[in-house]
This record gives structure tokens, C-alpha cells and sequence, in this order.
């Protein structure tokens, strides 16, 4: 069976008191799985893939509403993790995380450096498919989005009818404005946009209706 047959199963578990989509991504006949964005209370996740083996955690970037689950899953899985270089000290930094910022949401986060680095336009081979890294900075230095076919998973980049905030620790609203227009926009507009919060969309519908682009 070769990449053009194989389909790439989606799930969306909706992880901690953000409402953090975490996307665990699995192909038809296997029990692999990949893990993008594990987000605290990682219960349901925990659960989900208790019979599964997790090939890879995948973070779109490393605020602490996306990678609450990581150590729990890391440990019970011993999967690596992969993250951009821009954020590489923020999974050991609460203050950078933000975890250290919002104690009313939880404890602070620390938890072991990433394995892997991601970079723009790096091809990843997960569950045995294709995958490409597009940085698209501007939420957060190191946000980046994954690509798939037409299913972009995007992090805190482009949600429906709206945009990240810019205003946490290295964002910029001019930076994230040119890697929606400059790398997301230039995808087709078939494309499939699982954010990381709220409901997924397509860049076609974004480019006519969202206001903030």
C-alpha cells in the first residue's frame, strides 16, 4: 500500500480548561498514532490511546494549554517530542510556557526538552505518510503548522473567523499576519484547518469571510 491509499484518521479530544484541541492522528489497520498538542488533563487522551503506540508527540508551539499532557504521555509511551528550536527552552521554563502566568488554571509546567527540532519546510514521515513543517510565527515565535494533503493542523495561527492573540511573549501581530497571508493563504483553498481551539475550518472560507485577514 503505498502514501496515496493510506488515509490519515483524525480525532479531536479537547483537552484542559482552554479547550485545547489535541489531534491524535492514526492510519486504517495499524495501532500507531501520532499525538499533536496534548493539552492538560490529558485524561481522556490517556485513555484514548491506551492501546496504541504513540510514534511521535508533535507541538505546534509550547504554551502551557498545549503541552500540559506531554510528560504523562511521554513517560507512559516513551515517544519523542518534537518542537520548533525557537521554543526549545519553553517545556522546561514555566515563565515562557506561561504556565507560571495563569496559577488559577494549574500548576506550573517543567517537564524534559523536546528530542527533535522542527524547521520550515522539513518533511516528517509519521504512521508512514508525508508531513510538511510550515513556520508560521506571530502567535509565538516557534509556532509552526503541520501539512498533510489537504489537512493543515495549525496551532494558535488561523482559527474560525478569528486569528492567535499577539500579546503573550514573543508575538507579533504583523508576523503572524504575514505567515497567514505569506504561507497559509497560499495553500489551496480546499485546505482543511484543524486550529487548536474551536472548530476546524478551510482556508477558502477564511480568506472570504475572516475579518482579522
Amino acid at each position: 500500500m503505498d502514501n496515496e491509499t493510506i488515509t490519515l484518521n483524525v480525532e479531536t479530544l479537547s483537552l484542559g480548561p482552554l479547550q485545547t484541541n489535541c489531534y491524535l492522528l492514526t492510519v486504517p489497520g495499524s495501532n500507531r498514532a501520532v499525538v499533536i498538542d496534548p493539552g492538560m488533563q490529558p485524561g481522556a487522551l490517556m485513555k484514548r490511546v491506551a492501546g496504541l503506540e504513540v510514534e511521535a508527540i508533535v507541538l505546534t508551539h509550547a504554551h502551557f494549554d498545549h503541552i500540559g499532557g506531554v510528560d504523562e504521555l511521554r513517560r507512559a509511551k516513551s515517544c519523542p517530542v518534537y518542537l520548533h528550536d525557537a521554543e526549545a527552552d519553553w517545556l522546561t521554563n514555566p515563565k515562557k510556557n506561561g504556565s507560571a502566568r495563569w496559577p488559577e488554571l494549574g500548576a506550573e509546567i517543567v517537564t524534559d526538552p523536546a528530542e527533535h527540532a522542527l524547521d520550515d519546510g522539513q518533511q516528517l514521515q509519521l504512521l508512514g505518510l508525508p508531513f510538511r513543517v510550515l513556520h508560521t510565527p506571530g502567535h509565538s515565535p516557534g509556532s509552526v503548522s503541520l501539512l498533510h494533503g489537504n489537512k493543515l493542523f495549525g496551532g494558535d495561527v488561523l482559527f474560525k473567523l478569528s486569528v492567535g492573540r499577539t500579546d503573550l511573549p514573543g508575538g507579533s501581530e504583523r508576523t503572524l499576519l504575514e505567515s497567514i497571508h505569506g504561507k497559509l493563504f497560499e495553500l489551496p483553498d480546499d485546505t482543511i484547518v484543524y486550529p487548536g481551539h474551536g472548530p476546524r475550518t478551510t482556508i477558502g472560507y477564511e480568506k472570504e469571510h475572516n475579518p482579522y485577514v
